[in-house]
């Protein structure tokens, strides 16, 4: 695990709007570990290596509350609707060879050949991987892709150890000449059979 996942989180025995509002004042950021059947312990965590850390999906933290250690993966996090910022976090704890499911973003690169466009109908995918190898993103490699080619969850290179727990034939990319396009073309199309329409009736005018 990355040293700039381990974080040394401070017990708090004060509760209330009032009292988390001084908290984020002094930099710091209200947050609960609960899972296992335990007790949740109620913690303050450090704002700003907060922030930093919850810039990825999925974030596992190896947190020390009070002398204890514990792996805690970031379950939800609360923000002010209007001025975003983070009001609390839930830690649900996880243990060493522990799978399970969670959502990874898709990321499409590459690509696809000219006069197309990679239209991602997935932005995330649900997979069961051990907690300590959860990946930050699956990459969906779209370079040279022709018209009408479809990636589905089945089609996706997986972490080793990972597996779907969707339907495999979820659509995730969908390659497509673009509608306005099409529609272009149509137009052209229906200019050109106009243009020989014309051209013939003068043809055949200019015969009779």
């Amino acid at each position: 695990m990355s040293e700039d996942n381990k974080v040394a989180a401070e017990l708090r025995t004060q509760f209330g709007k009032g009292f988390a509002r001084r908290l984020r004042a002094a930099g710091q950021i209200p947050a609960v570990i609960y899972g296992h059947g335990t007790d949740p312990v109620h913690v303050a965590l450090p704002g700003h290596q907060m922030l930093l850390i919850l810039r990825r999906a999925n974030a596992l933290l190896e947190l020390t509350v009070d002398g204890n250690d514990h792996l805690a993966l970031v379950k939800d996090v609360q923000k002010d609707p209007v001025h975003q910022i983070i009001e609390h976090v839930d830690l649900l704890v996880v243990r060493k060879g522990e799978k399970l499911s969670v959502d990874i973003p898709v990321v499409v690169v590459g690509e696809p050949v000219p006069g197309t466009i990679a239209n991602q109908e997935a932005n995330t995918v649900s997979l069961e991987v051990e907690a300590t190898d959860i990946p930050q993103k699956i990459e969906v490699d779209v370079e040279g892709l022709e018209d009408g080619t479809h990636i589905t969850a089945a089609d996706l290179k997986l972490p080793k150890g990972a597996s779907l727990t969707v339907d495999p034939e979820t659509l995730i990319v969908a390659v497509s000449v673009p509608a306005s396009t099409l529609a272009a073309e149509d137009e052209i199309a229906a200019a050109d059979a106009e243009v020989a329409a014309e051209q013939s009736e003068a043809a055949e005018a200019g015969a009779e």
